[in-house]
C-alpha cells in the first residue's frame, strides 16, 4: 500500500488513540498532524516501519507531551512574573502628566507609520 493511502487510513485510528489518552481533541489533532508530516518526510526516505500505526502513535505522543511540557513551563514562568510584579507594585507618581507617555505609546515601533500617525493625531488632537 502506498504511504499516502496508509497515512489516510491510519490517521483516524491514531487520532482516536491520542484523544483517548489526553482528552484534548484540538491538541491531539495538532500532534497527529505533526506525526503525519514526519511520516510523509521520513517513510519515503527510510522505508515503512514495521508497525506504522505504532510509529505514528509514538511520534504523536511525543509531540503532544512536548507541547504539554512547554505550555506548563510557560504558565509557570508567567505566574512567577505575576507574583514578582505583585510583590513590588508600581505606584504612579503624584499628579503625573501621562501625555508624554501616551505620545510615546502612539509611536511604538510595532505600529506601522500610518497607524502611528493616525493614533497620535487621535490621542493628541481628540
Amino acid at each position: 500500500m502506498a504511504p499516502e493511502h496508509l497515512l489516510r487510513e491510519l490517521a483516524p485510528q491514531v487520532l482516536g488513540a491520542i484523544v483517548r489518552r489526553f482528552h484534548d481533541f484540538a491538541a491531539a489533532e495538532d500532534a497527529v498532524q505533526e506525526a503525519l508530516i514526519a511520516a510523509a518526510v521520513q517513510w519515503p526516505r527510510d522505508g515503512l516501519p514495521d508497525n506504522p500505526r505504532g510509529w505514528l502513535i509514538q511520534v504523536a505522543l511525543r509531540r503532544l507531551t512536548d507541547h504539554v511540557r512547554s505550555e506548563s513551563a510557560r504558565r509557570r514562568r508567567e505566574s512567577e512574573v505575576a507574583l514578582e510584579a505583585a510583590r513590588y507594585p508600581v505606584e504612579p507618581a503624584p499628579q503625573a502628566d501621562d501625555t508624554l507617555v501616551l505620545l510615546f505609546m502612539c509611536c511604538h515601533p510595532a505600529l506601522t507609520p500610518p497607524s502611528a500617525i493616525a493614533l497620535t493625531l487621535r490621542a493628541a488632537g481628540g
